[in-house]
C-alpha cells in the first residue's frame, strides 16, 4: 500500500471518512469610520447613577426610623426634594430639546449656521445661548448633543454656559429681583457672555478631548437611514434622562447637605470683607446650587454684601454648582467636570469682579 492510502485510512473494502474540522467563526472587522452601536436596537442602558441616587433618596425620604423624624433630617428632606423638583422640569426640557436635535435636525446644519473658525464660533454659540429657556440642567443634554452633531467642543461649551446665564427668563427675573438696578441687569449679561466666551477659547487652547468619554468623540450620530426618527428621539431622550436625572438626584443630596449643616452666622463673618465677600459668594453659589431662574432672588437678600459680591453669586451659580458638576461628570466624564468646573469658577470670578467694579 502506497503512502497515500495509508493516510487516506482504505480497509477491506471499507472507506474511513475522516471527521471534518469545527467550522470556524470569522470575525469581521469594523470597516473604517463605523463604530459598534452605544446599545442594541430597542434596548436602553440602566445607568447605576440613577438607581443608586434613587435608592438612597428613598431611605432617606420616605424610610420611617425615628432618628430619620429629626427636624434637621426634615429640613435635609425637604431642601433636597425642592432642588430636585425645581430642575427637574428644566431636565426634562433639555434631554427633550437634546432627542429631537439627534433625530430631528440635520446633521450638518450647525456646522453650516456657526463660522468655520473656531474661534470666531465661540463667541456666536455663547450669544445664542440666550435662546434656550431654561437654567443649567437644560444645557448639559443640549451641549452633549451639539457636540455629536459636529459642533466644535470650545463651541458647544461656550453654549451651555451662557444659555442658563442670560437668557430672557434669567435677565426678566434679575431685573424684578433688583428693581430700579438696570446695571446689575446689564453686568450679569456681560460677565456671564464673557466667562462663556473665555472658558470656549481656553478649551481650544488647553482642551484635549481625550477627558471627554469616548461616545463625544464620535461626531455626527444623527439620524440613520432606515430607522425611525420617532424612536430614535425616544430611545434618546430616554437614555439621556435616566443616565442625567441620578446625578441631579446626587448633586441635590450634597446642596441640601451643605445646607442643613452650615449656620447663618458664617454668612456674617465674610461680609465685611469685600475680597472674602466675593470669594466667599462664588463659593457659596457652588454649595446651593440654586436654579439660574431663582437664584436673583437669593442674591437681592443678600443684602449684607457688595453688589460686586452678588454679582459673583449670579455669575457663578449658573455654570458652576454641585448639580452641575455631577451632572457634567456623568455625561461628559469625571476628567473633563474637575478641570472645567475649577477653570470656570476662576474665570467667572474674576470677570465679575471686572465687570461688577465698572458698572456697579
Amino acid at each position: 500500500m502506497d503512502k497515500a492510502d495509508e493516510l487516506v485510512g482504505v480497509t477491506e473494502g471499507v472507506a474511513a471518512v475522516p471527521h471534518p474540522d469545527p467550522p470556524v467563526r470569522r470575525i469581521r472587522p469594523w470597516p473604517p469610520g463605523a463604530r459598534p452601536r452605544p446599545w442594541p436596537p430597542g434596548a436602553v442602558p440602566r445607568p447605576w447613577p440613577l438607581g443608586a441616587a434613587l435608592t438612597l433618596a428613598a431611605v432617606l425620604l420616605l424610610a420611617g426610623t425615628p432618628w430619620l423624624n429629626h427636624p434637621a433630617v426634615q429640613a435635609w428632606r425637604t431642601v433636597c426634594l425642592a432642588i430636585t423638583v425645581q430642575a427637574l422640569p428644566f431636565l426634562l426640557l433639555g434631554t427633550a430639546l437634546s432627542g429631537a436635535i439627534n433625530a430631528f435636525v440635520p446633521a450638518d446644519l450647525f456646522t453650516r449656521v456657526l463660522p468655520k473658525r473656531p474661534a470666531l464660533a465661540v463667541p456666536v454659540a455663547g450669544v445664542a445661548g440666550a435662546v434656550l429657556p431654561g437654567c443649567e440642567c437644560a444645557s448639559v443634554p443640549v451641549a452633549s448633543s451639539l457636540i455629536r452633531r459636529g459642533v466644535t467642543p470650545a463651541a458647544a461649551f461656550a453654549f451651555l454656559l451662557s444659555a442658563p446665564a442670560i437668557n430672557p427668563v434669567v435677565l426678566t427675573a434679575t431685573a424684578v429681583a433688583f428693581p430700579g438696578d438696570p446695571a446689575m441687569v446689564a453686568a450679569r449679561l456681560l460677565a456671564s457672555l464673557a466667562t462663556a466666551a473665555v472658558m470656549g477659547w481656553l478649551w481650544l487652547w488647553l482642551g484635549k478631548e481625550t477627558w471627554l468619554r469616548p461616545l463625544l468623540r464620535h461626531r455626527h450620530t444623527g439620524h440613520r437611514h432606515g430607522h425611525s426618527r420617532r424612536t430614535e428621539f425616544r430611545l434618546g431622550f430616554q437614555h439621556d434622562f435616566l443616565h442625567a436625572g441620578g446625578f441631579l438626584v446626587v448633586g441635590a443630596m450634597a446642596a441640601a447637605t451643605f445646607n442643613v449643616t452650615v449656620p447663618g452666622s458664617v454668612l456674617d463673618a465674610f461680609s465685611g470683607s469685600p475680597w472674602l465677600s466675593v470669594l466667599f459668594l462664588a463659593v457659596l453659589a457652588v454649595l446651593l446650587a440654586v436654579c439660574s431662574e431663582a437664584d436673583a432672588f437669593v442674591a437681592a437678600s443678600l443684602t449684607g454684601f457688595s453688589p460686586t459680591a452678588r454679582l459673583a453669586f449670579l455669575v457663578v451659580g449658573p455654570m458652576v454648582d454641585l448639580k452641575l458638576i455631577a451632572l457634567q461628570a456623568g455625561t461628559f466624564g469625571r476628567a473633563f467636570a474637575w478641570r472645567f468646573s475649577t477653570a470656570t469658577t476662576v474665570v467667572a470670578v474674576t470677570a465679575s469682579v471686572l465687570v461688577g467694579g465698572a458698572l456697579l
